[in-house]
Parts: C-alpha cells; structure tokens; sequence
C-alpha cells in the first residue's frame, strides 16, 4: 500500500502533520457526504491514497475545490436557510488552511466577540448580556440580513490582506468563495461575487473576520463607551437612553451599508431593560438571544418579598423545539420498559440541560413537567391496570421517581415530579 506522503520538494510549505491534524478533526466533527457522496466512513476505507492525493495537490498550488452541495433546511419561521456542504476532502483542505491563519487572527478579534472561536462560548456570550442589562437600560437587538449570503469577497480579501502576508493561502480562500454551489434542482451557480455557504470549515473564520472589521472595529472607533456582545451575527448593543440607541442605530445602518449588509426591518428593534429602577411604560422590554428571552421578571429579595428584575430564561421558540422533540419521539405509544425509554431519552435531556441549565438552574422545570405528563399517557397505555384513571398513574409515576431516582439524568441532579 502507498504511504500516505512521500517525501518530495513542494512550493508550498504544508506539511504531511499538518494534513493529518486536520483530518482528524473534520473526522471528530462528522458530518454528511458532499456532492461526490463520499461519508467519512467511505473516505476512510482508502484514507492512505485519498490524503496522498489530497497533501500533493495542496502542496503544489494545484488544488481547485469541488462544488458544494446546496441543503435547504427549513427554519421556524417557514422560511428556508441554505447550507453549503463541502466534500469531505474540502473540508480537509479548509481545516488545513484555518489552522494556519486562526492563531493569527484571534489575536486579532474583538473580547467581546464569542461565536465559534477557541475558548468562547454561547454560555460566555449569555453572562456578558446578563451583566450588561444590569447597567444600560437600553438594548438594540440587532439582526443582519442573510448576512453569509452578502459577504462581499473583495471586501472580505481586503481584510485578509491585512492579516495574511502568504499569497498561496489567500489563493486558495479565494478559491472557496468563489466555488461552485449545486443547487437542488441539479443547476450550478458560478462566477459569485458575493456570499461564503454556512456549512464550511473555514466560513465561520471568515464570517469573524469581516464583522470584525464591518461592526466591532467600528463600535470601537465610533462608539468606545458602550457595550455590545457579538455571536457571529448575532448583536447586542447596550445603551444608555432610547435616544441613543436611535442615533447608533441610524449610523449603524449606513455602516452596514456600505459593507453590503443590512438589519432585517422586522427582526431589529430596540427594547427597554425594565427593571424596579426603570419603570416607563409603553416600551418593548423583550428580546431574544441564543435560546433565551430577556425581559422582566419576579425576583426573589434577600430581605423577603419580590422585586423586579430584568433577566432571561428559555425562550418561547427554544421551548416549543424541545417540546416537539419530546412529542415527535412517540414512545407514549411504544410497547417498551423504563429503561429503554430513560436510555432513548437520557442524551437529549443532558444536552437541554448542559446548555440551558448552565446559565439560569432549573429553567427547563416547563419542560419536564410537558415530559412527565407524556410519561403518564405512556403508564396509563402500556399498564391496563392504570388505563383510565390519571391519578392512579401519577402515584406510580412518583413510586418510579422514589425508588429509581437516578432513572432519569434530571431526577439524578435535582428536578422533581410538580
């Protein structure tokens, strides 16, 4: 069998570690078949002649990429959000390329950009909010309209130029914007001028990079004293009065403007951190942010009573996801044990809690009482002796809960049957 790499001279200083390290990354990270529908399990059964070809054509400046693979995934709303998936290989070749000019361009970004970046996270970007409603009383939600469809790639080659002296990696970057997508329908979009797919491995990074310089660089320039909080494309603005909050807005749409973006009319707004110190009437006082709603709410006090507080839970649309996942599983209609239903469900409950749970405890308590009465339809299905009688089923339900408390992984940390 030929060795994965030979050694022979190449323009291009990629190295066969490097080529591997990547690799093994996009084989962690999964994902689905391109557009030659190679999986990673099919590429791996001729790994050895499949990374060969691969490091030389890469090494040597030759390396053109395939198509990507239009996926049209409907969105809550209706609407339709387009994926572009790269072949397996590419997604090698772009991993390859973004671990070469990440650490430089992290050292550039901004700290208050968190969105797929080394170290960053949702959770972070939730408790910077979190804090910042606590001293600005005003918020611009902002929302950027299809904004990986409106990259501008000169503008996009511009900013990398800055970054990135080596003339191979901007080559081949400019490669990938301007690839080939296969829509659906079988016709092929050529010549782009605009956009980089949501699905690359290298279409975050880049994604950072333009809005570092679009909006946070910008913030900084025009407008140091507030505070924002940046989730890719989702933006928070803090400010401090409805008329400020206008003004930046205002400048903000010119800015965006002239980067070949703009705010979505209907999803932008500007809303009113009501709290007991805040009391004007009349105001929006919720937006959304990562799966959660900020917006008022009863607190308890330390000194006993309640107060009005301003912070987030669970939102409407993240809660109505989780409850159809829990609706669509059906096994209310299953002939099956306890175990097979606490095995089926256990992943997915971990899952809901590590995200939500880790930034407001027991803000799924909604959710598990939604689980726990599709529990009962399920007892008073699978056991005749509880057919017609709820009651019956939930003191069952609470023995099951008493001698098994560990069944369930929120049983195990604390969530209890209301």
């Amino acid at each position: 069998m030929r060795r994965i790499f030979e050694e022979k001279a190449k323009p291009i200083p990629i190295s066969r570690e490097v080529v591997l390290k990547a690799y093994k990354k996009v084989r962690k990270n999964k994902g689905g078949a391109g557009i030659d529908h190679v999986s990673i399990e099919k590429y791996e059964s001729d790994l050895s002649n499949n990374l060969y070809k691969l490091w030389n054509r890469l090494a040597s400046g030759s390396y053109f990429p395939p198509a990507v693979k239009e996926k049209k995934i409907k969105k809550d709303n209706g609407k339709i959000r387009r994926l572009g998936i790269p072949t397996v290989s590419d997604r090698v070749a772009q991993q390859v390329i973004k671990d070469l000019i990440e650490p430089r361009l992290e050292a550039e970004f901004h700290s208050s950009s968190f969105g797929y970046r080394p170290l960053k996270s949702a959770h972070q970007a939730l408790t910077c909010v979190r804090e910042n409603v606590r001293n600005y009383a005003w918020v611009i939600d902002l929302d950027i309209t299809a904004f990986f469809d409106n990259v501008d790639h000169e503008k996009m080659l511009k900013a990398l130029d800055r970054h990135v002296e080596e003339r191979w990696i901007k080559m081949y970057i400019t490669r990938w914007l301007q690839a080939p997508v296969s829509k659906e329908n079988g016709e092929l979009l050529v010549n782009q001028r605009i956009g980089t797919p949501q699905g690359g491995v290298i279409s975050p990074l880049l994604a950072n990079l333009y809005l570092h310089y679009t909006f946070d660089k910008w913030m900084d320039l025009h407008f140091a004293d507030l505070a924002f909080v940046r989730y890719a494309d989702d933006i928070v603005i803090h400010c401090r009065s409805e008329k400020q909050a206008q003004f930046v807005l205002n400048k903000l749409n010119l800015r965006l403007g002239e980067c070949n973006l703009s705010t979505h009319p209907d999803k932008t707004s500007i809303v009113y951190c009501k709290d007991y110190r805040r009391m004007e009437v009349g105001k929006k006082v919720k937006f959304n942010f990562l799966g959660f709603s900020f917006r008022p709410e009863g607190k308890p006090s330390k000194r006993g009573g309640m107060f009005l507080g301003f912070d987030c839970a669970i939102s409407k649309k993240s809660y109505s996801k989780i409850v159809k996942e829990i609706r669509d599983f059906k096994f209310h209609r299953w002939n099956c044990t306890w175990q097979q239903i606490a095995n089926l469900l256990n992943v997915k409950i971990r899952g809901w809690i590590q995200y939500y749970d880790k930034i407001k405890r027991r803000t799924l308590t909604s959710v598990f009482h939604r689980l726990h009465n599709r529990l009962l339809t399920w007892i008073t299905n699978y056991y005749k002796r509880f057919k017609g009688s709820k009651r019956r089923a939930i003191a069952y339900l609470r023995h099951v809960h008493r001698r098994y408390p560990t069944l369930f992984y929120h049983w195990e940390i604390g969530y209890h049957l209301v």
